[in-house]
C-alpha cells in the first residue's frame, strides 16, 4: 500500500494559478485566478488544495504535512512547459550563426557544408552514451529555469537505426532527469541526402521499420513532419500521416516557416498543433481559429533567422489557442531560453501576460495532449515554480532575467 505524504508550501505572496481559462482566444489579465497569501497543499505527486495559506495551515498541520516555509517573496505558476525542442543533437552550429549574420544565405550554407544535414552528420557520430549525456544537460538547464515539461524531438538521425537511436537516448535521458520529456518522431524533418529511393521511399521505410518499435519499445506516441518546399510537400506527406494516425499516433506539424500549406495538412489530418506559422497568412489564421488545432509559435527561430514572428496577436483575435516555445536546436535557434523568448514574443505582438504565461503553461500542456499539468489546480500533478517576487508581472516586465529560485517537480524540490 502506498505511503500518503503530504507537502504544504507557504505562505506564497501570489498564487497564479492559471484555472479556468479557456483553450482558445484573447485573453485579458484581468481572467487571472490570483490567490494572495496562498497555501500550496500537496498529497504524494498532485496538487491537494490551493488556497490561503492560514485558512490550509490547520489541515496541514493536522494531517503531518511536510512543511515548506517560504521566507520573504514568491509568486507560483504552474511549471513551465516547453512544447517544441530539439535538444537531442550533436555538435554545434556556430559557423552557420556567423556566416548567416554575415549576409548568406541558406542555400550557400547548406553549400558550405553547414544546415540541418550537418547536424545530422554529427549527431550520427555520437553515440547513445554521448547522446544521453548531452540531452540531460540541456534538459536540467532547462528544469532549474522552471521547466517541468520538456518536449524532445528526432529528426537529426534521418535514418531507421539513428532516428531509434535519437528516441531512445530521449527515453534513457528522461528515466535519469525529473524533467518529464515528451518525445516525437521527426524522422520526416528533411529528405536525407544518402537515401536510395525518393522521399515516398523514405518515408514508407520510416513508417513500415519505425513505427512498430516506437509502439512496442514505447519510445513516442507523436509523429511531426517539416512541410516545406525543402522539406515534403503536402502529397508526400499524406499516407505517411495516414499510417500514423491509423496506429493511434498523434500529430503535429511543423507548418508555415517559410511559405504557407502546412497548417492546412495540420488541420486535415486533426494535429495537435501546427508549429511555427511565421508565413501564415489571413487564410491560414481563420483556418487555425475554426480548428482544435493549436498554433505554436516559436519566437527563438525568428530571432535566430531573422525573420518575422508568428502572428500571435492575429491567431488570438481570431480565436485560436497559442502556444509558445523554445524551438532550442543547434542551427536556427540555440538560445533556448523560454521565458525570455516568450516575453519578447508578447513585446512585439502584445500579448496580454494572460496569454504569455497560459502559452508556457496551460495552452502548451494541451500542445501535448497533456491533461494533468499546466494549473496549481485540484489534482493536476504538483509541477510548481517559484519566483522572487511580490508581483507576477516582473515576470515578463523582467523579460527573462527573473528566474525561479525554486522549482517543484510532482511534489519534489529539486
Amino acid at each position: 500500500m502506498q505511503t500518503i505524504k503530504h507537502t504544504f508550501i507557504g505562505p506564497i505572496r501570489q498564487a497564479v494559478t492559471m484555472a479556468g481559462l479557456p483553450l482558445k482566444g484573447a485573453l485579458k489579465d484581468e481572467q487571472l485566478e490570483i490567490i494572495s497569501e496562498a497555501g500550496i497543499l500537496i498529497k504524494n505527486d498532485k496538487i491537494h488544495q490551493v488556497g490561503n495559506y492560514w485558512d490550509l495551515y490547520p489541515e496541514a498541520q493536522s494531517i503531518g504535512a511536510e512543511m515548506v516555509n517560504l521566507k520573504g517573496d514568491f509568486v507560483a505558476l504552474p511549471g513551465l512547459i516547453d512544447c517544441h525542442t530539439h535538444i537531442c543533437f550533436g555538435g554545434s552550429r556556430a559557423q552557420d550563426y556567423a556566416m548567416r549574420n554575415a549576409g548568406k544565405s541558406y542555400l550557400e550554407i547548406a553549400k558550405a557544408g553547414g544546415g540541418i544535414w550537418d547536424t545530422v552528420t554529427q549527431t550520427r557520430k555520437a553515440n547513445l552514451e554521448k547522446l544521453v549525456q548531452l540531452t540531460l544537460q540541456r534538459a536540467n538547464r532547462h528544469l532549474k529555469d522552471g521547466i517541468t515539461t520538456i518536449e524532445v524531438k528526432s529528426g537529426y538521425g534521418l535514418s531507421v537505426a539513428e532516428e531509434l537511436k535519437m528516441l531512445r537516448a530521449i527515453q534513457e535521458a528522461n528515466e535519469s532527469t525529473y524533467a518529464d520529456l515528451v518525445p516525437t518522431c521527426l524522422a520526416a524533418h528533411i529528405p536525407p541526402k544518402d537515401f536510395q529511393g525518393t522521399q515516398r521511399d523514405y518515408l514508407k521505410s520510416i513508417s513500415e521499420e519505425v513505427f512498430p518499435v516506437l509502439k512496442a519499445e514505447g519510445l513516442a506516441n507523436r509523429i511531426d513532419a517539416f512541410i516545406e518546399e525543402t522539406a515534403f510537400t503536402a502529397d508526400d506527406i499524406h499516407s505517411y500521416f495516414q499510417k500514423a494516425k491509423e496506429m493511434g499516433f498523434d500529430i503535429t506539424v511543423h507548418a508555415d516557416q517559410f511559405h504557407a500549406g502546412g497548417s492546412l495538412v495540420a488541420v486535415d489530418f486533426g494535429a495537435i498543433s501546427a508549429d511555427h506559422l511565421e508565413a501564415s497568412t489571413e487564410k491560414e489564421i481563420e483556418l487555425l481559429a475554426s480548428s482544435d488545432t493549436i498554433a505554436v509559435a516559436l519566437p527563438g527561430a525568428s530571432m535566430g533567422l531573422g525573420v518575422a514572428y508568428t502572428p500571435a496577436r492575429k491567431l488570438l483575435d481570431a480565436g485560436a489557442s497559442l502556444a509558445i516555445a523554445s524551438d532550442w536546436n543547434p542551427g536556427s535557434a540555440p538560445m533556448g531560453d523560454l521565458l525570455m523568448q516568450a516575453a519578447v514574443l508578447g513585446t512585439y505582438e502584445k500579448l496580454s501576460n494572460a496569454e504569455i504565461l497560459a502559452a508556457i503553461t496551460t495552452r502548451a500542456a494541451a500542445a501535448l495532449n497533456l491533461h494533468d499539468r499546466g494549473q496549481l489546480n485540484l489534482g493536476m500533478l504538483a509541477d510548481i515554480v517559484l519566483f522572487p517576487t511580490a508581483d507576477y508581472r516582473e515576470i515578463t516586465y523582467q523579460q527573462g532575467r527573473l528566474k525561479p529560485s525554486k522549482v517543484f517537480k510532482r511534489g519534489i524540490e529539486v
